[in-house]
Formats: C-alpha cells, sequence, structure tokens
C-alpha cells in the first residue's frame, strides 16, 4: 500500500465552529493538513466520536486550551499516513483509535503516538473511535475511582 499524504502538505476538509449556538453552526471548511511534530502520528481520520465536550465547545461553554486545536474531536479511529522521526510505536498503514487534543472533526489530525492504541480484535472502526475518550473515561471512573470489584 502506498501512502502519499504527508503533514504539512496540502489541505483537507474540516468542520468548525463558525459561532457557538446549535449544531447548525458546525461547517465544512478547508484547512493545512496539520504538520506533526517528532512524536506524533499523522492519521487519516475514518470515524470520529462525538462527546458532551464537543458539544459544550461548540455551545460556547468548554474553551479550547491555548496549544488545542480549535477543530472539535477529542478521538477517533483511522490509519497512520505519516510519523514523526522519534514516532516509532506503530507503523505507516496501521488501524489505530487515538485520543486527539482537539481536531478530530477532519480528515486528518495529528496526535501524539502515546495517545493511540491499536484497533482490538473484533471491533469495528466505528467502534474503536469510541475507545480513547468515552470507554476508557467510564472504565477508569468504574474501575479505577469507583474500586469496583467482581464478587
Amino acid at each position: 500500500m502506498s501512502i502519499k499524504i504527508k503533514s504539512g502538505k496540502g489541505f483537507m476538509k474540516a468542520i468548525e465552529i463558525v459561532k457557538f449556538g446549535g449544531p447548525e453552526n458546525l461547517k465544512v471548511c478547508k484547512r493545512a493538513i496539520p504538520e506533526i511534530e517528532n512524536n506524533q502520528v499523522l492519521i487519516k481520520v475514518e470515524y470520529s466520536g462525538i462527546n458532551r465536550p464537543d458539544i459544550l465547545q461548540r455551545e460556547g461553554n468548554y474553551p479550547v486550551p491555548k496549544n488545542a486545536s480549535d477543530i472539535p474531536g477529542l478521538e477517533v479511529s483511522g490509519t497512520i499516513v505519516d510519523k514523526g522521526k522519534l514516532a516509532t510505536k506503530y507503523k505507516i498503514g496501521e488501524k489505530i483509535c487515538a485520543l486527539c487534543h482537539g481536531g478530530g472533526y477532519a480528515e486528518y489530525v495529528a496526535v501524539n503516538q502515546d495517545h493511540c492504541l491499536p484497533v482490538p480484535k473484533n471491533f469495528s472502526m466505528a467502534e474503536a473511535a469510541c475507545l480513547p475518550e468515552t470507554f476508557l473515561t467510564v472504565w477508569s471512573n468504574v474501575f479505577l475511582r469507583g474500586k469496583l470489584k467482581k464478587k
């Protein structure tokens, strides 16, 4: 498989918030493909999860951190198409899911390799997109913090 996308080269479609309010304020736009840092991978997004923080951001009730993308989207699944010099955990062409620092509502997103997970066996890419933020938050709260155990 030959993948020809390089970080920082070309344009992509993304979803941006044009003004705060309802979902009608989400619009397709053209943005530059993100540039990756040494420890990041560039993901061709197949699915993006929709989370409460995304909705709050769209409504104007969740300020984007200064170093985060203004494009919504905290979790995605997709294929690695480029990687930084220090990103050695995954290979180009590998299917993964990832926790994003925003930017998931786009065709491509740059993500720290340590925020990526391989797609589990028997999981669809749609299901995998719900793992990094939604599933792991629930699991952490119920089993780590709440200490739920089998009787």
